[in-house]
C-alpha cells in the first residue's frame, strides 16, 4: 500500500516535461498576438496625445493671439504672453510619447500652421508600422 501512495504523491518528470512543452506552444502562439496589441496600443496612445497637445496649442492661440514658439508655453507662461491664461494641459508636465521621447513641435510648420509629431518606435524619420511617424497633418 505504501508503494501505491508514493506513486500518487507527485508528477513524473515526463508529465512535467509534457506540461512545459504545452505551455511553450501556447506561449509561442499567443505572444506575437499580445505584442501586436501592445504595439497598436502605443500607436493609439501617441495619436491621442498628439490630438490633446494640438488642442492645447489651438487654445493657446485663441487666448494669446499667436501660436506658441514651443510646447513648454502650454504649461508655463512665456515672458511675452500677456494674455496667457494657462496651463493649457491637464498635467503640469509635457507628456512624452509612448517610447519615452519628447513630441516634436515646429512653428511655423512645413505641413500646416504648425507641425506636431512623434517619430514612432524607432525615433527616426519615416518608417512603417510601429516605426511610422505619427503626425497632426495626416
Amino acid at each position: 500500500m505504501s508503494r501505491s501512495l508514493s506513486r500518487m504523491r507527485g508528477f513524473t518528470l515526463l508529465e512535467l516535461l509534457v506540461v512545459l512543452v504545452i505551455l511553450g506552444l501556447i506561449g509561442s502562439i499567443a505572444a506575437p498576438q499580445v505584442f501586436k496589441w501592445l504595439n497598436k496600443a502605443n500607436v493609439d496612445a501617441a495619436k491621442i496625445q498628439i490630438f490633446a497637445l494640438g488642442s492645447g496649442v489651438d487654445l493657446y492661440r485663441l487666448e494669446v493671439g499667436s501660436y506658441p514658439r514651443s510646447l513648454k508655453a502650454l504649461i508655463a507662461r512665456p515672458n511675452d504672453a500677456t494674455r496667457w491664461n494657462g496651463p493649457y494641459l491637464k498635467k503640469a508636465t509635457l507628456p512624452k510619447d509612448p517610447w519615452g521621447r519628447e513630441y516634436q513641435y515646429q512653428y511655423p510648420g512645413d505641413h500646416g500652421i504648425y507641425d506636431l509629431y512623434s517619430l514612432g518606435a524607432d525615433g527616426e524619420v519615416g518608417g512603417e508600422g510601429e516605426n511610422a511617424d505619427l503626425t497632426n497633418w495626416e
